[in-house]
């Protein structure tokens, strides 16, 4: 495969663990990047905004979201507000997330999205 393809998440996540399973059994050649490990650029998260709003990109059904308090929550009003809190607690941003060519192709793990998508 030609294109590439990168998936973002955190190794500990089971639905990150879900799609790194299934594109190494179905032989997709891919690059990782562990949020926790290697943080996640404002430029990065501005051209994710550019493609998905901010109430995509933040996962406010994690733990991460349920256990902010009320201000930070209601902080975010902007896609300045939501990078400034998506760098300080990565846990947040919506995962997986898998690129391909530079564009979000599909924000968590759907079997049948990767199989559209990748074979």
């Amino acid at each position: 495969m030609n294109s590439a393809i990168k998936l973002y998440g955190i190794v500990n996540c089971n639905t990150v663990k879900k799609a790194r399973d299934w594109l190494e059994a179905n032989q997709v050649t891919y690059d990782f990047h562990d949020f926790k490990k290697q943080g996640v650029s404002a430029e990065l998260l501005n051209i994710w905004l550019a493609q998905f709003p901010h109430a995509k990109l933040i996962n406010r059904a994690g733990l991460t979201w349920r256990s902010l308090d009320e201000i930070s929550k209601i902080s975010i009003v902007n896609n300045t507000s939501a990078v400034t809190l998506m760098q300080a607690k990565t846990s947040l941003i919506k995962r997986p997330l898998l690129e391909k060519d530079s564009k979000i192709v599909c924000l968590g793990f759907d079997e049948a999205t990767y199989k559209e998508l990748l074979k």
